[in-house]
């Protein structure tokens, strides 16, 4: 009877987290992009490939007069003393989503879906991913956070359906 029981209690967190994940990603339900501008640094993330080797991530936002924010990601190859590199790309918000939507292209006419889904009310930390999951960033304005605001920041995501057993933190000096 026992073996039953844990089994039907897997059955069910796979069901229940399943559900979760099938539900649609909730954005912030507004951003200010005057407070988000400026720069932040990457504290964890999934890993992708286009940030193999990278160290000490950073990513800036710049408003400009035009109908788009600039976009510039740097990072140190291969260690913390690396040489840095960076990339420059635009981010169009999309209509009617709060400013917590946006698209970014680094390479036209290639875009990706940029959803602002935490931020502190100080805009302090953001947590940044993809609305099929894929994707993740936690960034901070320090590079450093705090380890009970990173626990809470965690505990969010669970109940958003990530599966955090992927997520790397990101070395910082």
């Amino acid at each position: 009877m026992k073996s039953k029981l844990i089994v039907f209690s897997i059955l069910l967190v796979t069901l229940m987290s399943t559900q979760i994940k099938s539900q649609p990603l909730e954005t912030v339900p507004n951003v200010d992009l005057k407070r988000y501008a400026g720069k932040w640094y990457e504290i964890a993330s999934f890993p992708q490939f286009f940030q193999k080797g990278c160290h000490c991530t950073t990513a800036e936002y710049t408003l400009t007069d035009e109908d788009y924010v600039i976009v510039e990601n740097r990072c140190k190859k291969d260690s913390v003393n690396g040489k840095e590199t960076s990339i420059k790309g635009k981010a169009f918000v999309v209509e009617n989503s709060g400013n917590a939507k946006l698209k970014v292209q680094f390479f036209w006419p290639f875009s990706g879906k940029y959803w602002i889904i935490d931020l502190a009310e100080d805009y302090s930390y953001a947590v940044v991913s993809h609305p099929d999951r894929d994707y993740l960033w936690i960034l901070s304005r320090t590079p450093k956070m705090d380890d009970v605001v990173y626990k809470q920041i965690l505990e969010r995501l669970k109940t958003k359906g990530f599966k955090l057993d992927k997520l790397k933190l990101t070395e910082q000096i």
